[in-house]
């Protein structure tokens, strides 16, 4: 919801993973998460995204992940609190330092993969990483899942927060993701996938892989950048959000 009191969403994609597809992408949304070398990317990729970044006024975020590229960061790793923030804040380092050189600044943190996921359900991980972003810069605003331990943790530590919802994700009646390994965890539909982004959006609410209705903030809608018709299923959302009035733009920070 903007001062107007009309209805509004931030579009983040997750870029910069080598897939493809950024170019396109890009003017679609309105924040880019931008992998920083652990789970993909490199500082060739990071410069040449935060340059299309800029390009198209697209808010800059830090997309960092668990250093584990054989598996694009998607497999839990044993880490301790320090070394999650140590990690977090050795990423939003090197996307920094690329960004002051392209005259630019990050905006906001959103973790990928496992460590998002790990963070959404356990609170020492999050608050890890809520701990690193506000030693960072206490003015970046943290991505996290929708009413999970990530929000909770980072509000505590100060931080403003974006509610983050899913586009192309189903949930599970306690309002968090199915999980990958489900058959049923991801909508390849765009239909589907437009009238679940309108209950969200429009009506806070999102229907539950069981058929139950679940509550849900959304302020940050996440759009998948490596999916096969990733850039048809970003330009339909996008159609069917303006279509309803419902104004897209990009989450404040400072």
């Amino acid at each position: 919801m903007n001062n107007h009191g009309m209805l509004s969403i931030d579009l983040n994609c997750d870029l910069g993973e080598g897939c493809g597809n950024d170019e396109r992408l890009m003017p679609l949304i309105t924040s880019a998460n931008i992998a920083c070398g652990f789970h993909a990317g490199d500082n060739e990729t990071m410069k040449r995204t935060v340059d299309l970044a800029v390009k198209h006024s697209v808010a800059i975020g830090a997309h960092p992940g668990y250093p584990d590229r054989d598996n694009f960061g998607r497999t839990n790793m044993p880490f301790s609190s320090e070394q999650i923030g140590a990690i977090v804040t050795e990423q939003i380092e090197k996307l920094e330092v690329i960004c002051s050189a392209a005259g630019t600044a990050i905006s906001h943190v959103k973790p990928h993969g496992a460590l998002y996921n790990q963070a959404a359900r356990e609170p020492s991980v999050a608050r890890a990483i809520a701990n690193a972003v506000k030693q960072f810069d206490d003015n970046v605003v943290l991505f996290g899942l929708s009413g999970s331990h990530s929000i909770a943790e980072a509000r505590r530590a100060g931080l403003r927060t974006a509610s983050e919802v899913f586009a192309d994700r189903t949930y599970t009646n306690d309002g968090s993701l199915t999980p990958r390994g489900d058959p049923r965890a991801l909508i390849v539909d765009v239909n589907l996938a437009v009238s679940q982004v309108l209950d969200m959006v429009r009506d806070g609410r999102v229907r539950a892989v069981d058929g139950i209705m679940v509550a849900i903030k959304a302020e940050t809608l996440c759009i998948h950048g490596d999916g096969a018709r990733a850039v048809e299923f970003a330009s339909t959302i996008r159609d069917a959000l303006s279509a309803n009035s419902i104004e897209i733009r990009r989450i404040k920070n400072g």
